[in-house]
C-alpha cells in the first residue's frame, strides 16, 4: 500500500510503516491492546467474565472430587492432603501466573513448574480474572517492551545531522 502524493510519512514504528517493530499480539485481545480500539473494552469484560466463570465451574469440580474423596471413606489425612496440596498449588500458581503478566518467565522453570500449575488451575484463572479488571493479562510487559523496541527503532533509523567532518575529534 503506497502513501498518497502530499501525505506525511508514516511515522516509526506506527502500523503503517512496514519497517517499524510491530506490537505483539495478547490472547483474546490481539493488537488491539495497543490502541485500546476494536471492541478491546467488550474483550477485557468477556475475558474477566469467562476467566471467573471457569474458576467456578473449577472449584465446582474440585467439590465432586472432594466428595468423591468422602464417599471412598479414605480417610482424613488423605482428605485433608489433597485439600492443602489444592489450596498451595492454586497459590503458587496464582503468583506464578502473576509474575508472567509483569516479566517474562523462565523457560526452564516454566517446564519445571508444569505439573504444579496444572494442579494449582483455579489460581491461574483467578489471577487472569483480577488482572483482567484493570488491564488485558501481559498489556504492561507487551507495551513496555513495544515502547522500548519502537525507541530504538528510532535511534537506529534517524538521520545524521550536520556535517559530520566538521565534527570534533577526541584527543
Amino acid at each position: 500500500m503506497r502513501d498518497e502524493p502530499g501525505t506525511p510519512a508514516a511515522p516509526a514504528g506506527s502500523p503503517a510503516d512496514p519497517t517499524g517493530p510491530r506490537p505483539e499480539p495478547l490472547r483474546f485481545f490481539g493488537t488491539t491492546w495497543l490502541h485500546h480500539d476494536n471492541g478491546y473494552t467488550t474483550r477485557r469484560i468477556a475475558v474477566s467474565a469467562g476467566s471467573l466463570t471457569a474458576a467456578a465451574v473449577s472449584c465446582l469440580v474440585l467439590r465432586l472430587a472432594y466428595q468423591g474423596l468422602q464417599i471412598a471413606a479414605i480417610g482424613t489425612f488423605v482428605t485433608l492432603l489433597m485439600t492443602v496440596m489444592f489450596a498451595i498449588c492454586s497459590a503458587m500458581a496464582f503468583r506464578h501466573t502473576w509474575d508472567g503478566f509483569t516479566r517474562r518467565p523462565d523457560p526452564d522453570r516454566q517446564a519445571s513448574l508444569r505439573g504444579l500449575l496444572t494442579i494449582g488451575f483455579v489460581g491461574s484463572l483467578l489471577a487472569y480474572f483480577v488482572r483482567s479488571l484493570t488491564e488485558a493479562p501481559g498489556e504492561k510487559l507487551h507495551r513496555a517492551e513495544y515502547e522500548e523496541a519502537r525507541r530504538q527503532h528510532e535511534k537506529r533509523t534517524t538521520r545524521r545531522t550536520g556535517n559530520p567532518s566538521k565534527k570534533r575529534r577526541r584527543a
